[in-house]
């Protein structure tokens, strides 16, 4: 019989995301991540492969438990116009809050990896796919029902705020002010009919946020 593992396998992979996060893939080598996890060498490769397999194991754990986790609270609760503020709401938020300024794990690993490794660039763009077909949902429900104008296509306004989604958060990097971050996210959101005095109305009424692991909420 196999033996059980005698590690926590979320505590592991918590201490993995975080070193990705804070250095980067190409700066991280094996050993520190048998030393954050906790693991040898060994142990980490028999639990989780090469560090490559890791972390597209991270990056999907990190989209899971942040984008698509937003995705559920929002899109299906909120009248369409309403998540997508309520999206980049919690974006700001999360990036003021965070003190070391690590930026968004996926915008970190396209910027990193995407231009030169093409099995990242097809991981990669498929998450941003993803994004991309969440807010042109909302964009074509909100011109449905007349709270979105309809003078611009919902494909180009889905990816114009997917556009403006990645400049914020490249941005929270350099300046996490939230003054800075809301400016960066105004003209797009004006785009889909959010008047700037109405967001904390809007805002209000948006579900409560579960909590989550730190490291995996961004």
């Amino acid at each position: 019989m196999p033996r059980p593992r005698e590690f926590d396998e979320d505590t592991a992979l918590d201490a993995a995301t975080a070193q990705f996060w804070s250095h980067g893939y190409e700066a991280t080598s094996v050993r520190d991540l048998a030393a954050t996890m906790g693991l040898t060498a060994a142990s980490l490769y028999n639990a989780f492969g090469d560090k490559r397999t890791l972390y597209e194991r991270v990056l999907e754990r990190y989209v899971e438990r942040g984008f698509r986790d937003r995705v559920r609270r929002f899109e299906h609760r909120l009248p369409p116009r309403d998540a997508i503020v309520a999206f980049f709401d919690e974006i700001v938020r999360l990036s003021v809050g965070d003190p070391h300024r690590k930026g968004c794990l996926i915008v970190n690993s396209a910027l990193e990896l995407a231009p030169h490794d093409k099995q990242f660039h097809r991981v990669l763009r498929g998450v941003l796919e993803e994004m991309e077909g969440f807010f042109t949902r909302c964009v074509t429900a909100g011109q449905a029902d007349g709270t979105i104008p309809a003078d611009l296509p919902a494909a180009d306004l889905g990816h114009g705020l997917l556009a403006a989604l990645m400049g914020l958060r490249v941005l929270a990097r350099v300046d996490p002010r939230r003054m800075a971050l809301e400016a960066a996210a105004r003209p797009m959101l004006a785009a889909i009919g959010v008047e700037s005095g109405a967001r904390s109305t809007t805002l209000n009424r948006r579900p409560r946020a579960r909590k989550t692991t730190p490291v995996s909420t961004q």
